[in-house]
Protein backbone atom coordinates (compact mmCIF):
# COMPACT_ATOMS: atom_id res chain seq x y z
CA UNK A 1 0.00 0.00 0.00
CA UNK A 2 1.20 3.67 -0.88
CA UNK A 3 1.61 6.03 1.20
CA UNK A 4 -0.54 8.85 0.12
CA UNK A 5 0.89 12.56 -0.36
CA UNK A 6 -0.74 15.31 0.50
CA UNK A 7 -0.50 18.20 -1.78
CA UNK A 8 1.33 22.23 -1.24
CA UNK A 9 -2.23 23.75 -0.35
CA UNK A 10 -3.28 20.58 2.01
CA UNK A 11 -0.09 21.06 4.01
CA UNK A 12 -0.72 24.66 3.89
CA UNK A 13 -4.50 23.95 4.96
CA UNK A 14 -3.45 21.30 7.85
CA UNK A 15 -0.32 22.49 8.76
CA UNK A 16 -1.29 22.82 12.95
CA UNK A 17 -2.95 19.71 13.06
CA UNK A 18 0.39 17.93 11.42
CA UNK A 19 2.57 19.73 13.61
CA UNK A 20 0.94 19.01 16.12
CA UNK A 21 1.07 15.77 15.54
CA UNK A 22 4.89 15.35 14.77
CA UNK A 23 5.90 16.98 17.90
CA UNK A 24 3.84 15.27 19.98
CA UNK A 25 5.14 12.94 23.09
CA UNK A 26 4.90 9.11 21.77
CA UNK A 27 5.93 5.84 23.29
CA UNK A 28 9.33 4.14 22.25
CA UNK A 29 7.76 1.84 20.31
CA UNK A 30 4.85 3.60 18.57
CA UNK A 31 5.18 4.34 14.75
CA UNK A 32 5.02 8.65 14.00
CA UNK A 33 3.91 9.51 11.15
CA UNK A 34 7.16 9.99 8.89
CA UNK A 35 7.24 13.02 6.69
CA UNK A 36 9.06 13.22 3.31
CA UNK A 37 11.85 16.27 3.08
CA UNK A 38 9.47 18.33 1.04
CA UNK A 39 6.44 18.11 3.49
CA UNK A 40 8.94 19.22 6.38
CA UNK A 41 10.28 22.28 4.31
CA UNK A 42 6.55 23.47 3.46
CA UNK A 43 5.45 23.03 7.47
CA UNK A 44 8.38 24.40 8.49
CA UNK A 45 10.02 22.09 10.95
CA UNK A 46 13.61 22.19 11.62
CA UNK A 47 13.79 25.88 10.81
CA UNK A 48 14.29 25.96 14.41
CA UNK A 49 17.79 24.57 15.06
CA UNK A 50 20.74 23.71 13.72
CA UNK A 51 21.67 20.05 12.58
CA UNK A 52 25.24 18.36 12.45
CA UNK A 53 26.13 14.96 12.83
CA UNK A 54 29.60 13.01 12.70
CA UNK A 55 29.94 9.75 11.72
CA UNK A 56 32.42 6.97 12.39
CA UNK A 57 34.47 8.54 15.50
CA UNK A 58 36.98 6.40 16.05
CA UNK A 59 36.25 6.13 19.91
CA UNK A 60 34.46 4.41 22.07
CA UNK A 61 30.74 5.66 22.59
CA UNK A 62 30.86 5.04 26.23
CA UNK A 63 33.80 7.64 26.72
CA UNK A 64 32.27 10.24 24.06
CA UNK A 65 29.00 10.02 26.42
CA UNK A 66 31.20 11.32 29.19
CA UNK A 67 32.39 14.49 27.77
CA UNK A 68 29.30 14.73 26.21
CA UNK A 69 26.89 15.01 29.71
CA UNK A 70 29.46 17.90 30.85
CA UNK A 71 28.06 20.13 27.77
CA UNK A 72 24.52 19.01 27.49
CA UNK A 73 22.24 22.60 27.66
CA UNK A 74 24.88 24.69 28.30
CA UNK A 75 24.73 28.13 25.92
CA UNK A 76 27.25 27.55 22.97
CA UNK A 77 29.82 29.71 24.16
CA UNK A 78 29.62 28.04 27.73
CA UNK A 79 30.12 24.93 25.73
CA UNK A 80 33.24 25.90 23.61
CA UNK A 81 35.04 26.48 26.88
CA UNK A 82 34.23 23.44 28.57
CA UNK A 83 35.69 21.54 25.71
CA UNK A 84 38.75 23.66 24.98
CA UNK A 85 39.74 23.03 28.84
CA UNK A 86 38.61 19.29 28.78
CA UNK A 87 42.05 17.02 28.44
CA UNK A 88 40.07 14.37 26.81
CA UNK A 89 40.56 12.88 22.79
CA UNK A 90 37.02 13.64 22.14
CA UNK A 91 37.16 17.44 22.80
CA UNK A 92 38.64 18.45 19.54
CA UNK A 93 35.30 16.34 17.07
CA UNK A 94 32.59 17.68 18.98
CA UNK A 95 34.40 20.88 18.62
CA UNK A 96 34.03 20.92 15.36
CA UNK A 97 30.98 19.14 15.47
CA UNK A 98 29.82 21.79 17.31
CA UNK A 99 31.07 25.09 14.97
CA UNK A 100 28.79 22.89 11.85
CA UNK A 101 25.91 22.81 13.50
CA UNK A 102 26.04 26.90 14.56
CA UNK A 103 27.44 27.26 11.11
CA UNK A 104 24.40 25.13 9.93
CA UNK A 105 22.07 26.96 12.11
CA UNK A 106 23.15 30.65 11.39
CA UNK A 107 23.19 30.13 7.33
CA UNK A 108 20.96 27.98 6.55
CA UNK A 109 18.45 28.95 9.11
CA UNK A 110 19.18 32.95 9.91
CA UNK A 111 19.24 31.73 13.81
CA UNK A 112 21.28 34.62 15.75
CA UNK A 113 24.48 32.95 17.12
CA UNK A 114 24.37 34.69 20.19
CA UNK A 115 21.25 32.86 21.63
CA UNK A 116 22.39 29.51 20.89
CA UNK A 117 22.64 26.60 22.98
CA UNK A 118 23.02 22.63 22.99
CA UNK A 119 19.45 21.31 22.99
CA UNK A 120 20.97 17.40 22.32
CA UNK A 121 23.99 16.05 21.88
CA UNK A 122 24.35 12.19 21.87
CA UNK A 123 26.49 9.38 20.45
CA UNK A 124 25.73 6.55 19.60
CA UNK A 125 27.65 3.00 18.81
CA UNK A 126 28.99 2.44 15.29
CA UNK A 127 30.52 -0.37 13.09
CA UNK A 128 33.05 -2.44 15.05
CA UNK A 129 35.86 -2.79 13.15
CA UNK A 130 37.72 -6.00 13.78
CA UNK A 131 41.80 -6.82 12.83
CA UNK A 132 43.27 -9.68 13.71
CA UNK A 133 46.06 -10.21 16.20
CA UNK A 134 48.67 -12.65 16.23
CA UNK A 135 49.11 -15.11 19.88
CA UNK A 136 51.12 -17.63 20.99
CA UNK A 137 51.25 -21.03 19.61
CA UNK A 138 50.35 -19.91 16.31
CA UNK A 139 46.50 -18.86 17.41
CA UNK A 140 45.14 -15.67 16.65
CA UNK A 141 42.77 -13.21 18.30
CA UNK A 142 40.39 -10.21 17.10
CA UNK A 143 41.18 -6.56 18.11
CA UNK A 144 37.71 -4.70 18.31
CA UNK A 145 38.71 -1.08 17.06
CA UNK A 146 34.95 0.50 18.04
CA UNK A 147 33.19 3.67 16.61
CA UNK A 148 30.57 5.90 17.24
CA UNK A 149 27.97 8.58 15.53
CA UNK A 150 27.63 12.04 17.25
CA UNK A 151 24.47 13.74 16.97
CA UNK A 152 24.26 17.34 17.88
CA UNK A 153 21.32 19.85 17.90
CA UNK A 154 21.21 23.58 18.48
CA UNK A 155 18.37 25.41 19.43
CA UNK A 156 17.77 29.30 20.21
CA UNK A 157 17.11 30.31 23.86
CA UNK A 158 13.93 32.27 24.44
CA UNK A 159 15.39 34.43 27.24
CA UNK A 160 16.98 37.31 25.65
Amino acid sequence: MAKKTLSRQELIDRREELVAEYKKQTPRNAKKRVLTKKERKVLGIGRDQGHATLRHLRMNAFKVNALIRLVVGKPLEEAYAILQYTPHGASQPLTKLLKSAEANAVNNNGMNADNLYVAELCAMQGPTLKRIRARARGQASWIRKRTCHVDVVLKESQEV
